[in-house]
């Protein structure tokens, strides 16, 4: 019960862990990771049935997909921060194969936690195009509230999304971007 009590303890952290990104790019009172994680839920929750997808799969997908990250050893690890593709994959392997030995059916979350980080399924796929959807969005809303040039997140989104009506949301939400924004900072 102790190691139960410790491991949801420590996935509690990612309520207070700022999404590095936007920390990187100086937003005042960044996102935390569960708070990204909740809106990329809630997208699958309301775009999943146009997706052709098992949305309650996508859900526990996106549930599972960022819980490494609350182990101290890993964090939110972005492509700036210097660390190789298999390095990053490693510590949080590591990480989430500690934290499942101390859930119940823990090893039924280290399996999500796998089809997501190695995108098995077409519920995968999905989830981690919602999952770059959901920092798109977050992206031009930081970019309108406190007129900062965001551009690469959206960049980085339309390299990452392929489906359809996601391409066509993404496409909408990056025409949406506001005149606030100093798009001379951004060439």
């Amino acid at each position: 019960m102790e190691e139960l009590l410790k491991a949801l303890s420590q996935i509690g952290k990612l309520k207070d862990l700022p999404r590095a990104g936007w920390m990187r790019e100086q937003v005042p009172h960044p996102e935390s990771v569960a708070d990204h994680s909740f809106r990329a839920m809630v997208l699958a929750l309301v775009l999943g049935p146009q997706l052709g997808v098992d949305v309650g799969k996508v859900l526990r997908l996106l549930l599972v997909h960022d819980l490494a990250e609350s182990d101290p050893t890993v964090g939110d690890i972005t492509p700036f921060d210097g660390v190789a593709p298999e390095e990053k994959h490693r510590r949080e392997l590591a990480a989430m194969e500690q934290l499942c030995s101390a859930l119940p059916d823990g090893e039924e979350v280290l399996s999500l936690w796998r089809e997501y980080d190695e995108g098995t399924s077409p519920e995968a796929s999905v989830a981690k195009q919602l999952d770059a959807l959901e920092m798109a969005l977050q992206a031009t809303e930081y970019e309108q509230r406190y007129g900062k040039g965001l551009k690469g997140f959206l960049e980085s989104a339309r390299r990452k999304i392929r489906h359809p009506v996601l391409v066509q949301i993404l496409e909408r939400l990056s025409s949406r971007r506001t005149g606030s924004v100093d798009r001379r900072s951004e060439k």
